[in-house]
């Protein structure tokens, strides 16, 4: 996919794509609600991998306060185009963008996707017992 192009424009990115995406076929936001969705986009870093024809082929997402940490989430390719780039595209500029910012630290969360993030400098966390999480429920 060598014409993939990724924006950071909310305004170039579907977000009825997006959540019908994350809603329906992401292990991790099965049943968001399409105004979840949007709040937390419009609350957040966005970026969009768009084809040639202007089509949204993947997404992602940074939660950060721009200044010391970010979260990156929200990462789905369209499955008609994994394994063809889109995924390294969203990815790499993740990773310009934020180290640009000079944060302290950038955490993700991924079942399936760990040789993909290594590539960009990612690793398992050297201490996971010092996290916690509170999960609402």
């Amino acid at each position: 996919m060598p014409d993939v192009r990724v924006t950071m424009d909310l305004a170039d990115i579907g977000l009825d794509v997006v959540h019908r995406w994350l809603s329906e076929h992401s292990y991790w936001a099965r049943g968001r609600s399409r105004d979840v969705v949007e709040k937390a986009a419009r609350a957040s870093l966005n970026f969009g991998a768009v084809d040639a024809e202007g089509r949204l082929v993947g997404y992602a997402r940074v939660g950060s306060d721009q200044v010391t940490f970010a979260w990156l989430c929200d990462v789905f390719v369209d499955p008609a185009v994994r394994g063809l780039g889109a995924g390294k595209a969203l990815v790499a500029a993740v990773v310009e963008v934020t180290r640009s910012m000079r944060l302290r630290r950038m955490l993700l969360s991924t079942g399936d996707a760990h040789e993909l993030y290594a590539q960009f400098g990612f690793e398992p966390i050297a201490e996971p017992v010092k996290f916690m999480a509170l999960i609402a429920g």
